[in-house]
């Protein structure tokens, strides 16, 4: 039996977990805070075709599987776990203000038509009927079905469940890597006490780079992008879908939840380990929501948190060899860590029994960075 040990709790790590050990591997889980970093955070947005950019050619294709993978990820973790993961396949609604809105909308919808994706462009009437509670200063709207949403904790807390029937051993500390003889043999506790494995997965998001134990040239260039979030609570059915704006300049998504929760966010700051929550990020993202919605005025400010999304030099995860023989790297998964969990537990169990990731994860290797490279 291949034994593996995944470093890192949060939803790409326990999603490799689980996959690995419903596979047949003997899995150790090591995190001393599992699902508590940026899966805490994170909206739940499955949102490839809103979030697409110019150039991002790849990360759209693996975010398009990744959505695609959802719906059948979702029932397999709710049927493993009896937890329910608040899927949603309702779609995101993009709408705008004024006239520089409507030409971005446009320019938007142009070009997720050239990669042959569906999107609607709505009149502010119709988007209205979608949204009632939407401004009336809505003058223009575009509709992407093909995005959906999950409840984040809600998965968290399934992949727990999930993965210890699966016979996942969580271990609450963190680890160093152990390197012996040019591969990778196992990890290594603060006690000094090693647990030794066949492969290793580093999937420890933001702090990738900080654990200890990775040989030199094997260090993954992620770095820490800060995240600050709200979360609103009021009577549920205010919103129905997922809610993305720019208001004077400052981008704002409402993502509903059955629970009546709205979650409101975020700022993208390349400040380092900064952890406050500021006033400024608070009045910013609360100012837009109200405009987008005004009844947001009306809900409990519930909670505002801070939080690090693993970024990397080109916003696109490593998913591949470490470096070193028997480490494989799961992480830099920047704002898709949510969306990309299931294609990237995929790519890791194919990795790790010798057979063929799928053709979309294939660009992102970490060998494309000239500071890892090597083989598995």
């Amino acid at each position: 039996m291949t034994r593996v040990a995944v470093i890192g709790g949060g939803v790409v790590g326990l999603s490799v977990a689980w996959q690995l050990a419903a596979s047949g591997c003997a899995v150790d889980l090591f995190d001393d805070r599992p699902g508590h970093g940026a899966s805490h955070a994170a909206a739940g947005m499955l949102a490839p075709v809103s979030e697409t950019g110019y150039g991002e050619e790849e990360l759209l294709a693996v975010g398009l599987d990744g959505v695609a993978a959802w719906p059948v990820f979702a029932a397999r973790l709710e049927a493993a776990s009896g937890v329910a993961v608040g899927f949603r396949p309702s779609g995101s609604l993009l709408v705008g203000h004024d006239p520089d809105d409507a030409r971005a909308l446009r320019r938007h919808a142009e070009l997720l038509t050239r990669h042959g994706l569906a999107v609607e462009q709505l009149t502010s009437r119709q988007a209205r009927a979608l949204e009632p509670a939407l401004s009336p200063r809505t003058t223009s709207a575009l509709l992407a079905p093909g995005d959906h949403s999950v409840d984040n904790r809600a998965v968290v807390r399934a992949l727990r469940v999930a993965a210890g029937r699966a016979g996942v051993r969580e271990r609450a500390h963190r680890v160093a890597v152990d390197v012996a003889d040019g591969r990778a043999v196992g990890v290594r506790a603060p006690d000094g006490t090693r647990y030794p494995a066949d492969v290793v997965v580093l999937a420890a998001g933001a702090w990738s780079p900080d654990v200890p134990g990775l040989p030199a040239g094997c260090v993954p260039p992620v770095r820490p992008i800060k995240g600050q979030i709200l979360r609103l609570t009021g009577p549920a059915g205010l919103l129905t879908r997922t809610v993305r704006a720019l208001v004077g300049g400052v981008p704002v998504y409402l993502v509903p939840r059955g629970s009546g929760e709205i979650v409101v966010g975020a700022t993208s700051e390349d400040v380092g380990l900064d952890r406050r929550v500021t006033a400024g990020a608070v009045h910013d993202l609360l100012r837009a929501a109200i405009a987008v919605v005004p009844e947001v005025a009306e809900l409990e400010l519930a909670e505002s948190l801070a939080r690090f999304r693993p970024g990397t030099p080109d916003n696109a995860p490593l998913i591949g060899p470490g470096g070193v023989e028997g480490l494989l790297l799961a992480t830099g998964h920047y704002r898709g860590g949510v969306l990309l969990a299931p294609v990237t537990a995929a790519a890791v169990v194919a990795l790790v029994h010798g057979g063929e990731v799928p053709a979309s994860v294939r660009p992102l290797s970490p060998r494309r960075f000239a500071v890892v490279e090597g083989r598995t």
